[in-house]
């Protein structure tokens, strides 16, 4: 078995606004990256299995890193993270009162690209252009 330490040239972001209460910085993270291993395969790593052979799900291959910044952060960081064209997500302010995946879509796609009230951000990419889109974030409490 190899011991040595697994080191990726890609990275797995969250970016939180840092003006959300406990439990949404939880409920944007969760629902954020629920996104990028539907649509980024390579994130998710084999199943898992205990010592008595139960199966669980494969999760992802590499640690997820936890980000705050101001609502100016965000907006930035959004507008860095299209311009790179890098695998994204997005929850805005608006699905804190939308209870179901049909309503939030409809609530993201109700509202321009610069109208957005972002609140979070997921984003996968290569090291260097992920750590530029978070510039300015710092690393979560």
């Amino acid at each position: 078995m190899n011991s040595e330490p697994i080191r990726f040239d890609t990275k797995i972001v969250v970016l939180l606004r840092d003006d959300l209460e406990p439990w949404q910085r939880l409920n944007v993270t969760s629902f954020l990256v629920s996104g990028l291993g539907t649509q980024v395969p390579e994130v998710i790593g084999e199943p898992y299995e205990d010592a008595d052979g139960v199966p669980y799900l494969p999760m992802f291959r590499q640690p997820v890193l936890v980000f705050e910044g101001t609502k100016e952060v965000l907006v930035a960081a959004h507008g860095r993270a299209l311009s790179r064209a890098l695998p994204r997500a997005v929850f805005t302010s608006d699905l804190f009162s939308t209870g179901n995946d049909r309503d939030n879509r409809a609530a993201v796609r109700a509202v321009a690209t610069a109208g957005l009230d972002v609140v979070g951000l997921a984003v996968y990419g290569p090291r260097n252009a992920v750590d530029k889109v978070v510039k300015g974030a710092r690393m979560h409490p």
